[in-house]
């Protein structure tokens, strides 16, 4: 299921607040006289389904705010920042509040120059080309239809090094809820002929987790390997491949994932430009102690088109083949300095056409038959 509304707790970061106080320390007392600003996101939004849970309202109405503070110092061949931001916002069915907004967004601290840059505390990690069927989504919740463009964080230590200008290096350690440290890197090399990334992680948590935004559900330590490709000319193309190799040896749970995403776009020139997009994601789940395979495919179409400097319209669609099931996406955005209003239209697959109990799927009007939504964004 493609469509679905999630309010997720981020781990404590009470250890980050003591390293940033400790690393204030080492740096001159004029930090504060520096550049700093306050901004923010204020959202709301009305949401109204046909097809809600059982003894829920058809009509959802959010919003929320994230204030976001940022100090930056110049030194003299480098660079010195800070950003805070903390997420507050509920969710009504009706007249019931049925959800909370209540934590930390993004707590870090960074040094970068011209080669260099380490950046420690709560951040978004994201890397891969594409851009609704992601098979490198491991760290974030990226998604197109979304108008806020929010995205969940980590506590990780993330070091990205340059020595060129077509070699990029990543490096990071990242802490999850149960306070295990997982370990990965990443290297990207621009060439004539494109873009090119080459990804591994190890995690050796045994809690049970979804691999990024993908169905690839893993219950074991597991290490990830991926490779991805971009190539921008006359079209567009794009490949991510991943590979999760479990350490399981259940014979419920497969213990191989392979997930491949190809994609292509193209600006036909009508008006000022109507981009299309298509992508394919193929999900291979097998074991080494059993024969079984189980394969998902799907399929996203995207077309948008500015129809002038405000108005800007978006349609998505998405298939899954091996259900059967169809999502239809819609969206209409008005853009102004610092106001977006966005009018979103949806169609998906009603709760009866899962097969899944009632009661294991999301609780929420969104992501389930025909809905209307409007939503409202300022930010400043």
């Amino acid at each position: 299921m493609f469509l679905f509304y999630k309010v997720k707790r981020v781990p404590t970061i009470l250890y980050f607040i003591q390293i940033f106080c400790s690393v204030l320390c080492l740096v001159n007392s004029n930090l504060f006289a520096q550049t700093s600003s306050l901004k923010g996101q204020l959202w709301g939004s009305v949401l109204h389904g046909n097809n809600p849970p059982i003894g829920r309202s058809n009509y959802e109405e959010s919003w929320g705010y994230i204030p976001t503070f940022s100090i930056e110092k110049s030194l003299t061949n480098d660079m010195i920042d800070f950003e805070w931001a903390y997420k507050i916002g509920k969710v009504y069915a009706g007249d019931y509040s049925i959800g909370k907004l209540d934590g930390p967004y993004r707590f870090w601290f960074r040094y970068s120059s011209d080669r260099l840059e380490a950046r420690l505390g709560l951040q978004k990690i994201s890397f891969g080309p594409a851009m609704i069927l992601r098979s490198l989504s491991w760290f974030d919740t990226i998604d197109i239809k979304d108008p806020t463009g929010q995205t969940d964080a980590v506590e990780a230590l993330r070091l990205r090094l340059f020595p060129n200008n077509s070699i990029g290096l990543w490096l990071w350690s990242i802490n999850n809820k149960q306070d295990t440290l997982s370990f990965g890197g990443r290297t990207e090399l621009s060439i004539d002929a494109g873009e090119l990334g080459l990804t591994y992680h190890i995690d050796q948590s045994a809690t049970p987790q979804s691999i990024g935004q993908s169905p690839a559900y893993i219950a074991n330590a597991h290490q990830r390997i991926a490779f991805d490709y971009r190539y921008d000319g006359y079209f567009g193309f794009w490949l991510e491949s991943a590979a999760i190799l479990s350490d399981s040896k259940s014979e419920a749970q497969p213990n191989r994932h392979t997930l491949i995403t190809v994609g292509t776009d193209y600006t036909i020139p009508i008006g000022p430009g109507l981009l299309v997009m298509v992508e394919n994601m193929n999900i291979r789940e097998f074991s080494t102690v059993t024969d079984n395979v189980n394969t998902h495919n799907y399929t996203a179409f995207m077309a948008s088109i500015p129809m002038n400097m405000l108005v800007q319209l978006m349609f998505i669609t998405q298939v899954d083949w091996k259900n059967n099931h169809l999502y239809n996406f819609l969206r209409g955005s008005i853009t102004f300095d610092h106001y977006s209003l966005n009018l979103i239209l949806s169609s998906s697959p009603k709760r009866n056409e899962y097969d899944i109990a009632e009661e294991y799927l999301p609780r929420s009007v969104s992501g389930f038959g025909r809905g209307i939504q409007f939503m409202l964004i300022y930010n400043h």
